[in-house]
């Protein structure tokens, strides 16, 4: 009996932009912490870009990134994912580029809220409290992305009730 081809087996070749996209830049690839490494890049770029925009426009501007990246994420990690032949692939990290972007919606441009968000995320997309961790059981780049949109979500929770607190500021 022959051998399966990798086509068969659902390994598949991934084009060139679900490898950029799906490795967020090629963070995927960095050891150790794949995602951490994600997440630091998402959080410098975002201090960097963020200053070029009107202040009242930045939770408009930090919403629209982290939907794009979420729609975008989708079929770049189920095409990695399958061209590596796993379901959740540490190199796969655009998912937490997405989820860190959510946490830093409606949130000050400084390095101290930046900080803050970062930690947050990564200590939820880690922990992955309930129901997130659910959230992995949906299929392909599905799976992969919405349970680091959830961990986003909860970081951006506890981001607002830090700022509404006084907290940070």
């Amino acid at each position: 009996m022959n051998a399966a081809t990798s086509t068969e087996r659902g390994i598949q070749k991934a084009p060139a932009w679900a490898w950029i996209l799906g490795t967020f830049f090629g963070t995927g690839f960095g050891r150790p912490g794949p995602g951490t490494w994600a997440s630091m890049l998402t959080m410098l770029l975002w201090g960097g870009f963020a200053r070029f925009a009107a202040p009242p426009s930045l939770p408009w501007f930090a919403t629209g990134c982290a939907i794009v990246l979420t729609l975008v994420g989708i079929p770049a990690a189920t095409r990695v994912a399958r061209a590596l032949g796993k379901e959740d692939p540490s190199q796969v990290v655009i998912d937490e580029a997405a989820g860190q972007m959510i946490a830093f919606i409606a949130v000050p441009l400084n390095w101290h809220c930046l900080l803050a968000g970062l930690i947050l995320f990564r200590a939820f997309d880690i922990t992955k409290p309930f129901p997130l961790r659910r959230l992995e059981r949906l299929p392909e780049g599905t799976g992969i992305m919405l349970d680091d949109v959830g961990a986003g979500l909860y970081a951006l929770a506890v981001m607002q009730l830090l700022l509404h607190f006084g907290i940070l500021k």
